[in-house]
């Protein structure tokens, strides 16, 4: 291969292909050299070494005419190696391109990873001089070429969306009627059945848990990453997701999911990267420029830490921030994502360490032509004492309410003094998120996620049991609001087996029920376990993978019943309503009513002391819509209740088209003159509307 040598351009970042040549822009703003290596094929011999010598405002670059996509490459940057000033460079580490498309090779853990002599007294204060470049991936040169054809993207409005929360690799590992070869790939999720049943479940996105590069294998040095947030790169998509290395196969799945009117959103990390904190390995970013990169602190050996993992992304500094930014254009434009939910957002919203809706990342997000577009999902918080934030995010975001999570798990395990807050959350939480004209579908309401117990696991365990991750039990929440119904795990005692799926049955049908948008964890659907583990992030084995064959007929049974669920959501256009109810006056046929009501077992209106009663465990919402409307009855006793009806209902139609515990008749007229006997541990639905003329 002939090369011709030129200066290049600055922009875009990265390694740009142009039907001659490649152009390689890489931002540092502190080095004193940039070296660009060329490799073979497989990335094991260098086959050449070019210096960058146009530094044009940070960004080195140069132009390689003759160079093609395929060209295999890395970075060796120099300059001082002075942890106490926040300076790691190392050339003899070869370094990612931040803004590589596409990877090849293993991260094989060598101690000639880190920029310092992990065997040193010294630590990060020595200096290795090992060469890292036989032991890291090497990037890749792409240009795009896939064929989107006629692909129409989803629009689906949030206030109709039903999130289906699942991880690539555990959903499809164990899926009988997926090829062996497609198991634990994009393409896996992709497949004829997987897609089949997410039609007939009916939800509308799938969310998937990190796909970003994170190398998860680690032998030994480091715990296994299964859950994947501990990200390397921010533009390739993990490979061991891939087949055959072919970052295509992520868009083809992406296609294929959108051809079933289904959205793809991906679970995002950016607020910390895989290279941890000082002790950590020099693969990217820290040999490029770790005091722009990384927040520091005052001693700026040390990072700040508001992620819990190390070291937190320096979002301050405008180029990482343009980086996140691209890489958030990247997936939408070439990816063709349809939205993102942000780790630990509040981390990326810090200014001098302070959480502020002023921020750059925030700011920049809004007025983003392309991200505005997308649905985007904060998750409220982050690792220090001052950040939690649910509820401070922007008009057009939604959020995770975990508020929503506990008190729904409190009110179902029989726990006095929640109808107050219960009463709150699933009807939007208009208390955290009803300013600023921002709609109801802004709390995201889920009764499990990926980080915590399933579903299952919460009717049938009191305490987390985490051994097996190694950590004496010691990791994972200790308030998880769960109650076993009197036996610890797997039982034989049949009432045991009862009550738990009466209130797990009660849950769901919380869920879909509730104002907002509703996030189902993949399995929670026919009670999936993962044996009382809540934090299972290393678990890349049965206990997070879905054994699929292993569902019995009782749990379909559940299945159905999530489906008809979801079904039921959909059809009842109540719940796509954006706006929060604030009490207006409406009328109703010759009443006047107010647009939700409170009403208690006796069919009255709830008074102030009525929410004080302390031992209250069931309420009922009565919601007007037009013609048609819906009271939803919430029994969260032990024993069944006689509900009087409103005496306004005796004039009206009134249904019971559903009630969770399947010991009442559904899609029936009732007599509304006479008291409704509600089961125990049960949510029941009535649908009422204008007599027929």
């Amino acid at each position: 291969m002939t090369i011709k040598v030129s200066f290049g351009r600055h922009y875009p970042l990265g390694a740009t292909f142009d039907g001659k040549g490649v152009n390689f822009a890489l931002f540092s703003a502190h080095a004193e050299q940039v070296e660009l290596c060329l490799f073979n094929n497989d990335g094991t011999k260098e086959t050449g070494r070019y210096k960058l010598n146009i530094n044009d405002n940070n960004i080195w670059h140069i132009y390689l005419e003759g160079v093609k996509p395929g060209q295999v490459y890395g970075y060796r940057v120099y300059g001082p190696y002075k942890p106490e000033e926040g300076k790691r460079f190392n050339p003899n580490k070869l370094l990612l391109d931040p803004y590589a498309k596409k990877m090849i090779g293993k991260l094989i853990w060598h101690k000639a990873l880190f920029g310092y002599d992990i065997n040193s007294a010294d630590k990060d204060l020595s200096f290795s001089t090992l060469d890292s470049a036989p032991y890291v991936p090497k990037s890749v040169v792409v240009e795009d070429t896939f064929d989107w054809g006629d692909e129409k993207r989803p629009t689906v409005p949030f206030e109709e969306t039903i999130i289906y929360e699942t991880h690539v690799r555990g959903y499809t590992m164990l899926h009988p009627k997926v090829e062996s070869c497609q198991r634990g790939k994009f393409l896996g999720m992709a497949s004829p059945n997987v897609i089949s049943y997410l039609n007939w479940l009916g939800v509308t996105s799938v969310e998937l848990l990190p796909v970003f590069s994170f190398f998860g294998d680690k032998d030994g040095m480091y715990i296994d990453n299964y859950w994947g947030y501990e990200t390397l790169s921010y533009f390739v998509p993990e490979a061991k997701y891939l087949m055959n290395n072919n970052i295509d196969e992520f868009k083809q799945m992406v296609k294929t999911l959108h051809a079933n009117n289904k959205e793809v959103i991906l679970d995002v990390v950016y607020n910390h990267t895989i290279e941890g904190n000082q002790l950590g390995p020099t693969l990217c970013y820290r040999g490029i420029d770790n005091e722009s990169y990384y927040t520091l602190q005052e001693n700026k050996r040390f990072y700040y830490d508001s992620t819990g993992c190390g070291a937190s992304f320096n979002l301050q500094n405008p180029y990482v921030l343009m980086l996140v930014l691209d890489s958030m254009r990247y997936w939408v434009n070439t990816m063709h994502v349809d939205g993102f939910r942000l780790d630990l957002a509040t981390s990326l919203s810090r200014v001098r360490g302070k959480f502020t809706q002023d921020s750059g990342f925030l700011l920049a997000a809004r007025q983003d032509e392309t991200l505005r577009n997308v649905k985007i999902i904060a998750e409220p918080w982050d690792a220090t004492m001052d950040g939690y934030r649910i509820g401070a995010y922007p008009p057009g975001w939604a959020e995770w309410n975990d508020r929503y999570r506990d008190v729904v798990r409190r009110f179902w395990r029989g726990d006095a003094k929640q109808a107050g807050e219960f009463a709150s959350r699933i009807t939007g939480s208009s208390d955290i998120f009803g300013y600023s004209n921002r709609d109801i579908w802004s709390s995201v309401n889920f009764l499990t996620s990926h980080d915590g117990f399933n579903l299952r696991d919460a009717v049938s365990y009191d305490c987390k049991h985490n051994m097996v991750n190694g950590e004496n039990n010691r990791d994972g929440n200790d308030a998880n609001w769960t109650w076993n119904s009197g036996a610890e795990g797997f039982t034989d005692n049949q009432s045991v087996k009862d009550n738990r799926l009466l209130r797990l049955r009660a849950m769901l049908a919380t869920l879909f029920l509730s104002f907002g948008t509703p996030m189902l964890v993949a399995g929670d659907e026919f009670g999936n376990t993962q044996f009382g583990n809540n934090n299972p992030y290393c678990q890349d084995n049965v206990i997070t993978w879905i054994v699929w064959e292993a569902i019995n007929k009782v749990d379909w049974k559940l299945v159905r019943y999530v489906k008809q669920l979801i079904a039921l959501r959909k059809k009842m256009e109540i719940f796509s309503r954006t706006k929060f109810f604030n009490g207006n006056i409406m009328q109703y046929g010759s009443y006047k009513v107010k647009d939700l009501v409170w009403l208690t077992q006796e069919g009255v209106e709830f008074t102030n002391q009525d929410w004080l009663t302390e031992n209250r465990r069931c309420l009922a919402s009565l919601a007007f819509n037009g013609e048609c409307s819906y009271q939803v009855i919430f029994n969260g006793e032990a024993q069944n209740i006689k509900w009087k009806l409103s005496p306004i209902f005796k004039k009206l139609k009134v249904e019971l088209i559903f009630n969770s515990s399947e010991t009442l008749e559904n899609d029936v007229k009732i007599d509304a003159s006479l008291p409704l006997e509600v089961p125990a541990w049960s949510v029941v639905l009535l649908k009422i509307s204008q007599p027929e003329k």
